[in-house]
């Protein structure tokens, strides 16, 4: 049984990351996986990205610099994808990267910048 929050997260979730993505994961998820996948969907994107108060863009511009600081590239790429799906240019991305270097560090935004042009390649195949 889903709840009004799922269903609605997924839509979001959907519209964000990108369907073909969201079906995947779900498609691939097993017993194990499973309440992960119900647990972001419900709690991430029902719940607070279907928030008011912030726009998907400043969302994705706060999820570029926790992601990158967090140092977890495969998420990251994901959320870079999900920027420019929510509308931010690839010099805002940069200067997100810019901004991670300074706060966290200059190893961290070389590689958050290195994974950002790997997910612009992909996002224009």
């Amino acid at each position: 049984m889903t709840s009004e929050k799922f269903e609605r997260g997924l839509a979001l979730r959907k519209q964000v990351l990108g369907a073909e993505f969201v079906e995947r994961s779900l498609a691939n998820a097993d017993d194990f996986s499973m309440p992960m996948q119900e647990l972001s969907t419900e709690y991430c994107w029902g719940h607070v990205w279907t928030r008011e108060g912030l726009t998907l863009q400043q969302r994705s511009l706060l999820n570029l610099g926790m992601i990158s600081a967090l140092n977890r590239p495969h998420e990251l790429k994901l959320h870079v994808k999900a920027a420019l799906r929510n509308g931010l240019t690839r010099e805002q991305i940069r200067e997100a990267m810019l901004q991670v270097a300074i706060y966290c560090g200059v190893p961290a935004g070389i590689d958050s910048t290195r994974i950002a042009r790997e997910a612009f390649a992909e996002f224009d195949r």
